[in-house]
């Protein structure tokens, strides 16, 4: 790829850095500040306070990077249809109250940003856009590392039935994984980037072993498996790679089942092993089947779109749930069937694009992060406002890029190598 076009991609205005700069500072305020409030006993009021003071950052820094411009006609197309049924969800049920509104500004998880979070991809495609993420990632992993710190004795002790060990350890999912991104883009960070976020993804796999948080654990653990992958498979003995990745992965899954028959370090594993068989998820998934006409499947039930499950918020009366820990029926839930179907028809081929049409691990990256967000959409729910949300449609953009897809490795990794000392 000539040099004429490596700098076209590269290059980024100074107007486009300082708004990516404050848009990122707004990011990581308005991101911790939501996970601190998430910690009983926390002062709402000031978590808040922040929030807002980072939204001031985020929406008009945003506003000037959006540019509507893509590569691709296909992607062009279903973009357009995808933010128009995102528009129409956000209506469908909107209310003008003071609680509502602040649900919509305050709730990271369920307000109204996620429905936002797809325009990311309209940001600056350069390869100095993703330098920055990385940065930002790197600030992530800092801030997990710090909470680990102060609330390491609920972390590593206490009762992991309780509510509260068990959010304090997931609510560290959103700042710990995008350092996966890290690992599977290995290639362009120093060795001590390498190890930090190695680290921090290790450390979360460990705290979500003593709580048996299933789904953590399996979140963190295929990560690392992928980025094992990506490492093996871009070495120059690639077939033996790949057995000794096989190996390990079949290793991994006899250890599981030997601890699980065996009671092997019951002292590590025993909750998870207890709480192995546990289902805590298809009481709920029937009350919604239950619930959902034809119609709602097909269109959903709109932002503040309910169903019916009683009992499981300790209501013995009437309980109307909005969300549903399944993230594929949640988006059913919001959006039906369409909003679904219309992210799939985006984000599938970006999946083989990245994967199989490309020359660099950027993109195969890329191509493997979206495909573990739909994986891990159905045990949990991917689709809310966050870092880690955002790399799958700044992922998307990659994957639809023919120009950064094809960019030679070693052209690639001169232009975003960049160590963290």
């Amino acid at each position: 790829m000539n040099r004429t076009l490596i700098g076209d991609l590269f290059y980024i205005s100074d107007k486009q850095l300082r708004n990516l700069n404050f848009f990122g500072v707004g990011l990581i305020i308005y991101s911790a500040s939501f996970i601190i409030s998430r910690v009983p006993n926390t002062n709402f009021i000031i978590c808040q306070a922040f929030q807002t003071i980072a939204l001031f950052f985020i929406i008009p820094n945003a506003i000037k990077l959006i540019s509507f411009k893509l590569e691709n006609q296909y992607l062009e197309f279903l973009f357009v249809i995808y933010c128009i049924w995102l528009f129409l969800i956000i209506i469908r049920g909107f209310q003008f109250n003071y609680s509502f509104i602040k649900q919509m500004l305050f709730d990271s998880g369920f307000g109204i940003f996620p429905y936002l979070v797809p325009l990311i991809i309209l940001f600056p495609n350069k390869l100095e856009f993703y330098k920055k993420l990385f940065q930002i990632i790197i600030i992530f992993g800092i801030f997990a590392l710090l909470y680990d710190i102060v609330f390491f004795k609920y972390l590593a002790g206490g009762d992991p039935e309780s509510i509260l060990s068990r959010n304090i350890v997931e609510n560290t999912s959103d700042i710990v994984m995008p350092s996966g991104f890290i690992l599977l883009t290995y290639i362009y960070h120093s060795r001590k980037t390498r190890l930090f976020a190695l680290g921090i993804i290790i450390l979360a796999l460990f705290f979500a072993i003593l709580k048996a948080r299933r789904t953590y654990i399996f979140m963190c653990s295929s990560t690392l498996l992928i980025a094992y992958f990506l490492y093996l498979f871009n070495s120059k003995r690639r077939n033996i790679a790949i057995a000794i990745y096989l190996s390990f992965f079949a290793l991994l899954i006899g250890i599981f089942y030997f601890n699980r028959l065996y009671d092997i370090n019951k002292s590590i594993f025993g909750y998870l092993i207890d709480r192995g068989d546990v289902d805590t998820r298809s009481g709920v998934e029937l009350y919604f089947y239950d619930d959902m006409t034809t119609i709602d499947w097909i269109i959903g039930r709109g932002i503040d779109g309910k169903y019916y499950c009683p009992g499981v918020e300790g209501d013995d009366i009437t309980v109307f749930r909005g969300v549903i820990e399944t993230g594929f029926l949640q988006t059913v839930l919001k959006g039906g069937l369409i909003s679904l179907g219309l992210f799939l028809f985006i984000a599938i081929p970006a999946i083989f694009k990245g994967l199989f049409d490309s020359a660099n691990i950027l993109s195969k990256a890329a191509g493997f992060w979206i495909l573990l967000s739909i994986i891990y959409s159905y045990p949990t729910i991917i689709q809310v406002f966050s870092l880690n949300y955002l790399i799958v449609w700044i992922s998307i953009g990659i994957c639809y890029s023919k120009k950064i897809r094809y960019i030679a490795e070693d052209t690639l990794r001169r232009n975003l190598y960049h160590p963290v000392e």
